[in-house]
């Protein structure tokens, strides 16, 4: 073993190692910076390529870490009573009543008649532009309802069939729809 002056052993091959590792970055950072031309596109491409398996590796070694739970053993545990109950569907618990309801309870005021006409389409929610394209029923809302059952004519002498109305109570709340027709 050699010795340097004042006494120091030379650094040990692990040692000397370790630091080239340490400097590796640092050389490939002034690298990137400084290269021009056909050796800088060269760097990239190798760069790129390194970048692709390392992001390669790094799903491989997410995807074996993640934990599957266990289907025997509940997370949290469900009292006695309610054991026996079934579970409301899925369909219940996403779409609310107001995107359920497929007939309107139409009121003509002239004609003194309520008739359970269906509803054709949702054409304006005055809560919510979204409310619109999702066709939410609401308070306010203008629905088109097919009212040939009221026997409406034109001027011409045909047939009604389909006519705006507006909701006049809260779906939501009620579980039916009432509404009367736009003039």
């Amino acid at each position: 073993m050699s010795t340097w002056s004042g006494g120091e052993s030379c650094m040990a091959g692990e040692e000397r190692a370790r630091k080239r590792l340490a400097r590796i970055g640092h050389k490939q950072s002034h690298d990137a910076q400084n290269l021009r031309g056909i050796r800088a596109k060269m760097m990239q491409e190798k760069r790129r390529v390194e970048k692709i398996q390392m992001r390669k590796q790094i799903k491989a070694l997410e995807e074996r870490n993640v934990m599957t739970a266990d289907d025997s053993l509940p997370s949290d545990p469900v009292p006695h009573y309610l054991l026996d109950r079934n579970h409301p569907s899925a369909a219940k618990a996403l779409a609310p009543m107001g995107l359920r309801q497929k007939f309107a309870h139409v009121s003509h005021p002239t004609l003194g008649v309520t008739v359970k006409a269906p509803i054709l389409s949702v054409k304006k929610n005055p809560q919510d532009p979204m409310y619109t394209r999702l066709g939410v029923l609401t308070r306010g809302t203008v629905v088109e309802v097919n009212v040939s059952d009221l026997g409406l004519t034109t001027t011409t002498g045909k047939c009604v069939w389909g006519r705006y109305a507006q909701i006049t109570n809260n779906p939501e709340e009620k579980g039916t729809v009432n509404a009367t027709p736009l003039v």
